[in-house]
């Protein structure tokens, strides 16, 4: 399918290049040219003659890379605003974990595919997810046109190190928007028995691995009493990193924790908003970025943020950044925005989906310019970040194919049979 975006503002992010005048063609679910009007106008006769299957006049908007939300548990959904106000250990051993438990992987088919409405509405194009049941994650994924990176949720109680071997091996081969990545939930789930088998695993696929990590400071001493050292450090020398990774949120990473993960190529995934929420703290970011970190973002799940909201995070995540400074400069918008984009996709292993670039996939979304939030224009990518916020959104496209568009779905399903869906299995678990 051939589909040209015109008449647009295009930021593609790539480095170096600034925002620009121009259009965007794709042929399938690639981007087949990106070009300023000028450079349109004056290749004239030479530009190859297509024929579109589809046009959209971008009425002067801003084309831009999809947001990348690289931690997420999308099934969560059933658990929105219910059990808010509590800490976070509490928080899973109370309310999270026995109501989990009483999920089917129908439940969680239906809930993601809730979760991917409330993604593509908020101009996400890409999510990395771990869940309890990775193949009806990816069935709702692939039937919506989501495109997701699934990551093994290995621990004490859910799933082992043979069924991930096996989901690896599968899921890595099951659809064009599926991959997977090998991970467990967290250090303080996980026996040393089956961190050291996750191991054999990272080593015998030479793969990346990812998990939860440091994200209390409970969950740093208690580690610290069970081996001598944080929880980073413990992983290090088991010898997880060794093929890179990522580790999400991060929040209490010690400076040697840092080094160690930037020198090991593992990114971390900051969760600003979740992790104010359950008041685990505010990460270090721009400690992070000083030790060469690559940064991403992600919403973590709708039970502790309660939204699955990019745009809320990029702020967060900025402002933040000046309290933990403790000078009020914060994050820049033009870094955050890359954490977002360019960032993510490469901590969660999309290449292709980095930027706007001939070749790379066409998962692009549409921001509306003419919103009093967007004016006036003295730097658009600040407004984004502070000022930007889901109503821009005027279109999602992933993999060539417009998901979302004006405020209607194109995802296989009535979004109201979602919603119906979605309720009943709260009320049956929830009561």
């Amino acid at each position: 399918m051939n589909i040209r975006l015109y008449n647009a503002r295009v930021l593609t992010m790539e480095m170096g290049r600034d925002i620009f005048n121009g259009e965007i063609w794709i042929k399938n679910d690639r981007i087949a040219y990106t070009g300023t009007d000028e450079e349109i106008s004056e290749a004239g006769p030479e530009l190859p003659h297509i024929k579109w299957d589809y046009e959209l006049d971008c009425g002067g908007n801003l084309l831009m890379p999809g947001l990348k939300n690289a931690h997420t548990h999308s099934g969560m959904t059933f658990l929105r605003s219910y059990a808010d106000g509590l800490p976070l250990r509490e928080w899973l051993t109370q309310k999270v974990f026995p109501n989990e438990a009483k999920l089917s992987s129908g439940d969680i088919y239906e809930l993601t595919r809730l979760a991917v409405m409330e993604y593509v509405s908020g101009g996400t194009t890409a999510i990395f997810d771990m869940y309890l049941t990775p193949d009806t994650i990816a069935e709702a994924c692939r039937d919506t046109g989501m495109r997701c990176v699934l990551c093994g949720n290995v621990n004490d109680h859910t799933s082992s190190p043979e069924n991930m071997a096996e989901e690896y091996e599968r899921l890595n081969h099951f659809d064009p928007l599926i991959s997977y990545r090998l991970g467990i939930h967290a250090e303080y789930t996980c026996s040393k028995e089956l961190i050291h088998k996750v191991n054999s695993l990272v080593h015998r696929y030479r793969a990346p691995f990812y998990c939860h990590l440091s994200e209390t400071k409970e969950e740093v001493e208690d580690c610290k009493s069970r081996n001598g050292i944080t929880p980073g450090m413990f992983l290090e020398g088991v010898g997880l990193f060794e093929y890179g990774g990522g580790v999400f949120h991060g929040v209490h990473l010690s400076g040697e924790e840092m080094y160690t993960l930037a020198k090991r190529e593992v990114s971390v995934v900051t969760n600003p908003c979740s992790n104010l929420k359950l008041a685990s703290g505010i990460a270090p970011v721009s400690k992070m970025l000083e030790k060469g970190l690559n940064i991403a973002i992600g919403t973590d799940g709708a039970a502790s943020n309660n939204a699955l909201d990019m745009f809320r995070e990029m702020y967060l995540v900025s402002v933040l950044g000046g309290v933990q400074d403790g000078n009020g400069r914060g994050v820049k918008a033009s870094s955050v925005l890359e954490m977002a984009t360019v960032n993510g996709a490469r901590a969660i292993g999309l290449k292709d989906a980095d930027s706007l670039a001939a070749g790379k996939y066409a998962d692009i979304i549409l921001i509306d310019l003419h919103q009093p939030n967007m004016q006036p224009e003295n730097d658009l990518i600040s407004n984004i970040v502070y000022s930007g916020g889901k109503k821009n959104v005027l279109m999602t496209m992933i993999g060539g194919k417009i998901l979302y568009l004006n405020g209607n779905y194109n995802i296989g399903e009535n979004p109201e049979k979602i919603f119906e869906s979605c309720n009943n299995i709260a009320e049956r678990i929830l009561g």
